[in-house]
């Protein structure tokens, strides 16, 4: 599980997955409201290190930024990822906290999906058409969402849990 900013709280779906299935392990990181690109990759690269190539990625907000700056830096490898609500750096709600989150414009070299809510205000859709085109990820379109966390009503969010299990499956 990577968070973004600020962490996922207790009625974040990613904690409740967390809290339903010990198979999911949240990527711990020292600071969550001062995030730092580098610093985060650094705790990620070693979860991954720890979990092997088997792992699979269940990313929000400015941890799918992580999760692909990440993918463009490392030489481990990975079976898939789950990029939720994934933030745009030049968009004008993007945290000024945030140090270092770019987007690379490369293909992942594993499978994935992003999920987009036309109404983020993080991302406007288009955004999230251009990164899931240049990452080679499959977009999935869940309309009016928010954020897609829990300030938008997500809860267990019984959706990404049915994509989670076909990306998976396909992976």
């Amino acid at each position: 599980m990577l968070p973004g900013i600020g962490d996922s709280g207790p009625q974040h779906w990613q904690t409740l997955w967390e809290a339903r299935n010990p198979v999911f392990r949240r990527v711990i990181q020292r600071d969550w409201d001062h995030p730092v690109c580098a610093e985060w990759a650094i705790a990620l690269e070693q979860a991954v290190a720890g979990a092997g190539a088997g792992a699979v990625l269940v990313a929000h907000s400015l941890g799918a930024l992580l999760a692909t700056h990440w993918a463009a830096a490392t030489k481990l490898r990975i079976k898939a990822a789950l990029l939720v609500a994934v933030p745009d750096p030049a968009g004008p709600a993007f945290p000024v906290e945030a140090e270092g989150f770019v987007v690379t414009r490369r293909p992942l070299p594993f499978r994935s999906i992003v999920v987009a809510s036309r109404n983020d205000p993080y991302a406007r859709f288009a955004w999230s058409q251009a990164c899931a085109a240049a990452w080679g990820s499959e977009l999935v379109d869940i309309g009016d969402a928010g954020h897609i966390n829990a300030a938008s009503g997500f809860g267990e969010w019984p959706q990404g849990q049915a994509l989670l299990r076909r990306l998976i499956a396909v992976a």
